[in-house]
């Protein structure tokens, strides 16, 4: 089975992570966000111009860049 990454849900999808996809400082960046392996994380909206996206995660709303939810591997 290929991998999912958080980049490539559609609004109103649920998720939940599995793996970071990332090393060093973008890796401590994600983490520090609350994106962690087992965390659910529903995908909301797309900004106007395509980037960044706004995600629901630990009971609060984050905007993330499209590079970096794309190493966030979901099922």
């Amino acid at each position: 089975m290929a991998k999912r990454t958080l980049k490539e849900l559609s609004p109103g999808q649920t998720a939940k992570i599995t793996q970071i996809d990332a090393e060093g400082a973008l890796k401590r960046r994600l983490m520090d966000m609350g994106l962690t392996r087992g965390s659910t994380v529903t995908f909301h909206k797309v900004a106007p111009l395509g980037d960044p996206i706004q995600i629901t995660i630990r009971g609060y709303e984050l905007s993330i860049r499209k590079d970096e939810a794309e190493h966030v591997i979901v099922e």
